[in-house]
């Protein structure tokens, strides 16, 4: 008998309770159950929060690409390269 048998049957598992199938429909219940939780943004908010994530996408591409136009250039000197 190895060890490591003998560990694991010394350690006793928990048994895994099983989960409850739950119909289409009462799947469905829940859903709009939990849809009316929502709070949804006003057309105002909505706006700006568009508004933000364009802004920030347009920052960050900008930013990606002037570090990658650095990045080519440092390797066009060091390396010698020219296109």
């Amino acid at each position: 008998m190895d060890i490591k048998d003998k560990k694991d049957k010394d350690v006793k598992k928990k048994p895994v309770p099983k989960k409850e199938r739950v119909s289409i429909g009462e799947y469905l219940r829940g859903v709009k159950t939990e849809i009316k939780k929502v709070v949804w943004p006003t057309r105002k908010e909505l706006g700006s929060f568009t508004a933000v994530v364009i802004i920030a996408c347009t920052f960050f591409s900008l930013l990606f690409a002037a570090v990658d136009y650095s990045v080519l250039a440092a390797l066009r000197v060091v390396l010698g390269i020219s296109l």
